[in-house]
């Protein structure tokens, strides 16, 4: 017999929410205009692709408040449980006065047909509130913007409001009352032992005890994916296991020769680490997709997804990632650990038994004699998905290539390592000679096809262009890409 739909409850406007008899595959935009009314967050795309629907969640983050703008229309409205909850209707303050995110809009005219506004208007609140006292460049606009779109604007009024917020008067969120709450919601029983419908553990041995009992259920792990199964596809799940309260898996730790990433880690936060060890990531990670999505989606859940066309798995092979598996056996945790490309064996299916779940990712440091970089090919330079990405990491000494490791997406059926391209710049010369007889084996060795992205042949043609600009970057030349190009007055 189905048990019951699940109560939801989460802080909003001054007080606790509480929704009875949510199903599992709700989002949280339904709950909010359907069952709440809060009608100025949009519906827009159904795929986090726009930013209509933005809003902001707010978590108790070791004693502090921490703003996330995320796209409802995806997120499944039970993973905002314990959480507050903003939307536009509710940064104003008490007494009407406009939050500086909206005085800013209407001062610097950056609505026309007010549609998006609501969003954008919900990014910048949560860039006012993260930014502290520190000034809003043009650049911090644009990175908390790449996950809005707006068909009017052209953008320029939109990024000027996001420089004038900080000299408006201030409203002020009262994070002692919020904390207070959540402290508060997180001592609510989350349901009967039995009951499940949803369920976020918050530690490992329970994840994996949940997991043994409920191996049919769907695991979610920021669901940026699944939430299209559910928005575009339809699907409904009886029950789902969200990874994403897992105090283990939330962590990412520093080790003498590699990072640790667990699977519950943000792709914010994933890509942070990334960059910090390695700079040069940082134009790839703002790429990767619109900030919502990254402050939602997971780097477990987009690995553990295998999707072809997902951009961490072809630069994570390049850096030699491993994969650590954990399930329980006999009453005790046990786990295994493989090279990441080992984990695909198809188009989205895995090695993994019904019972594991995918736990950390194990990142090696960067090393000296190392240049790594990955290019993503897409129709949009922001916010969107790739046709074509290709990692390449070569350890080059004394003008040798003493080792390759190459990773691609959007080429083949899994993300795949390009072993023979490894194999045909490995010991070589690093040449133009070594870089052309390279480019011919990286075609011949990927077989992508056509699809709405881009036919096979340009994807092939691209591949191998990709190794040349790697090339022609190693001398020197920088210029190559629109990366390198500054527009007129995009330095301000």
């Amino acid at each position: 017999m189905p048990m019951p739909p699940q109560t939801l409850r989460f802080f909003r406007r001054g007080q606790v929410v509480t929704i009875d008899g949510v199903t599992p595959t709700r989002t949280l935009l339904e709950v909010l205009r359907e069952d709440l009314h809060c009608t100025g967050t949009k519906e827009g795309c159904g795929e986090g692709d726009c930013g209509a629907c933005t809003v902001v969640l707010g978590e108790n983050n070791n004693g502090q408040l921490k703003y996330s703008a995320i796209n409802s229309c995806i997120r499944l409205a039970h993973s905002v449980d314990g959480m507050a909850v903003w939307t536009a209707e509710d940064i104003a303050s008490t007494n009407d006065v406009q939050h500086p995110a909206q005085e800013a809009m209407v001062q610097c005219h950056g609505s026309q047909c007010g549609f998006c506004t609501p969003g954008f208007v919900m990014s910048l609140f949560a860039l006012y509130q993260n930014h502290g006292d520190q000034p809003i460049t043009r650049a911090d606009a644009q990175g908390a913007l790449s996950g809005n779109l707006c068909r009017c604007t052209g953008y320029r009024p939109i990024l000027e409001a996001a420089q004038t917020m900080q000299s408006l008067p201030p409203v002020v969120v009262n994070e002692t009352e919020v904390l207070s709450n959540l402290k508060l919601l997180a001592h609510i029983p989350r349901g009967l032992e039995d009951d499940f419908t949803y369920k976020a553990p918050q530690s490992l041995p329970e994840l994996l005890q949940l997991r043994a009992r409920h191996p049919g259920a769907q695991l979610v792990a920021g669901c940026t994916d699944v939430g299209l199964w559910v928005t575009k596809m339809h699907k409904e799940f009886p029950s789902v296991l969200d990874v994403t309260r897992v105090a283990e898996l939330r962590r990412v730790e520093q080790y003498p020769h590699h990072i640790a990433i667990g699977a519950a880690v943000t792709l914010t936060d994933a890509f942070a680490a990334l960059v910090a060890d390695r700079p040069q990531l940082k134009s790839f990670a703002h790429r990767f997709a619109g900030l919502p999505v990254r402050n939602s989606g997971t780097l477990g859940g987009n690995v553990a997804n295998g999707s072809p066309i997902g951009d961490s798995m072809p630069l994570l092979i390049a850096l030699g990632a491993n994969v650590v598996l954990m399930r329980l056996h006999k009453g005790k945790i046990v786990h295994r650990e493989m090279p990441l490309e080992a984990l695909y064996t198809g188009y989205r299916k895995n090695v993994m038994a019904p019972d594991e779940v995918l736990a950390w990712i194990k990142v090696p440091k960067a090393v000296p004699q190392e240049r790594c970089r990955v290019y993503k090919i897409s129709k949009r330079f922001e916010d969107d998905i790739s046709a074509v990405c290709l990692a390449i990491n070569l350890h080059i000494e004394n003008g040798v290539v003493r080792k390759a490791s190459v990773g691609a997406g959007g080429v083949a059926a899994t993300p795949v390592r390009a072993r023979q391209t490894e194999a045909a710049l490995t010991g070589q010369a690093w040449s133009v000679d070594t870089v052309i007889a390279a480019m011919t084996t990286l075609r011949q060795e990927l077989s992508p096809i056509s699809d709405m992205r881009a036919s096979a042949a340009y994807r092939n043609t691209v591949l191998g262009n990709l190794l040349q600009r790697y090339w022609l970057e190693s001398q020197g030349l920088q210029v190559v890409n629109l990366e390198q190009l500054t527009l007129e007055g995009e330095a301000a």
